[in-house]
């Protein structure tokens, strides 16, 4: 991973994209970690982790984890979560953040000299490729570990660094037991999951 010192960096999570890749991999993230490495490679300005989330319910299992990381460091960016029936009468949920994750990054881009993305959603590229006009690096964090990758090939390729997650997981993944975020991010289950359907 090359991220240099005297960069301005900002991180861009695309939480359910991010879930579903650590999930099919098997490992879940410390996001305490994650914020510790980003601050120690370059100059962290902003960590935003964007997610949507049902505003019907009492209780949202997702709750926790939103809390958790807004009181630690991220810039939440949530929105209700919309619930629809589909042609077979089947409840979906859809909750895409991407519009809100581009936006956030073409207003950010003046004050930043590096972009890292921690999706593999091909809608991305544009945003990458406009980034990029900008005179920005910016760099994809996702898989090709899962089958089929995680990642999509117009993504990885349009990205200046493409930075595998794999390789990251013995400095943020979180070994069962570590007391760095007692966070059960296991605890996204339905919400996520129908979420992850619409990627």
């Amino acid at each position: 991973m090359t991220v240099y010192p005297s960069e301005r960096i900002a991180l861009f999570i695309d939480g359910a994209n991010l879930y579903a890749t650590a999930r099919a991999l098997g490992f879940d993230i410390d996001y305490k970690k994650m914020l510790d490495v980003f601050r120690a490679k370059g100059r962290l300005i902003r960590a935003l982790y964007y997610t949507a989330l049902p505003e019907d319910q009492e209780y949202s299992s997702i709750r926790p984890l939103v809390d958790w990381l807004d009181y630690n460091g991220y810039t939440m960016v949530t929105k209700p979560t919309k619930e629809f029936t589909d042609s077979s009468g089947r409840r979906k949920i859809k909750g895409n953040m991407d519009i809100e994750l581009a936006v956030d990054a073409m207003e950010l881009a003046e004050h930043l000299d590096h972009i890292i993305i921690f999706s593999g959603d091909g809608d991305f590229r544009s945003l990458v490729e406009a980034l990029q006009m900008k005179g920005k690096r910016v760099t994809v964090v996702s898989t090709l570990s899962t089958q089929p990758p995680m990642i999509a090939d117009e993504l990885r390729r349009q990205a200046d660094q493409f930075i595998e997650i794999t390789d990251l997981e013995e400095i943020i993944g979180r070994k069962h037991g570590d007391d760095g975020a007692e966070i059960e991010i296991d605890a996204f289950n339905v919400e996520q999951d129908e979420q992850v359907a619409d990627l």
